[in-house]
């Protein structure tokens, strides 16, 4: 069966906002995102890739621009079941403000019973993403071969909720997976399993230097922004 290469979106303005972005519209890369995207198709030129799929969402399409202009020939889909989390009523808002939220322990603590005011579940995004995984992986290899390498462009709770999904972790568990912007994770699907063999490979080090504000513990919901 194919290789999946999963890659979250280049930093957004909402991730340097601190906001919790979801499905609002206009959310774009910022300056370092832009950079990120541009850095793309260099990190994956020995790479035959069959297929791209992508999230309708504007951050996800302008860090694909790059590599689809360095591969013009190189067809492009567009599924919404990789799209965000829909959050529903916590769209657009301050991550600041959403972590005295008691709903906020539940991400993080309990994520599999976890459903966002206006939105959707946890459990939700994930059969979604992950269904639309196992689609594609059936579509690519009858279309390529067995061997062939597809990439798809998504968030990062999806990208995440799918490497769970791969290992057999539960969804509880989650929240253990970190995967920075412009990331890339690579899995590989066989009949009986599938490998991790990649997990948010961004080739920059920087992110695991001290910061001046640690995190306290907590997984940066949508995923945070990076190496600073």
């Amino acid at each position: 069966m194919p290789t999946l290469i999963l890659v979250r979106h280049g930093r957004s303005t909402a991730n340097t906002a601190g906001l919790l972005a979801g499905w609002t519209p206009g959310v774009a890369l910022d300056e370092r995102g832009a950079v990120q995207a541009a850095a793309l198709p260099g990190r994956l030129a020995d790479l035959p890739l069959a297929e791209v799929v992508t999230s309708p969402l504007q951050r996800c399409q302008e860090t694909l621009a790059p590599l689809l202009a360095a591969r013009p020939g190189l067809r492009v889909h567009t599924d919404d079941r990789i799209g965000e989390c829909d959050y529903g009523d916590w769209s657009g808002r301050k991550l600041a403000e959403l972590s005295g939220d008691p709903l906020m322990e539940v991400v993080q603590a309990h994520p599999s019973a976890a459903a966002f005011p206006g939105g959707e579940s946890m459990r939700a995004m994930q059969t979604r993403a992950a269904e639309a995984v196992r689609e594609w992986n059936a579509r690519v290899e009858r279309d390529h071969g067995p061997d062939a390498v597809y990439l798809m462009c998504s968030h990062g709770d999806i990208i995440k909720s799918l490497v769970a999904d791969a290992i057999g972790l539960h969804l509880d568990l989650f929240q253990r997976i970190s995967v920075e912007p412009c990331s890339v994770t690579a899995i590989r699907f066989t009949r009986l399993r599938p490998f991790l063999v990649r997990l948010g490979d961004t080739g920059d080090f920087g992110s695991l230097a001290p910061r001046e504000e640690p995190s306290g513990g907590d997984a940066a919901v949508g995923g945070d922004a990076g190496a600073p």
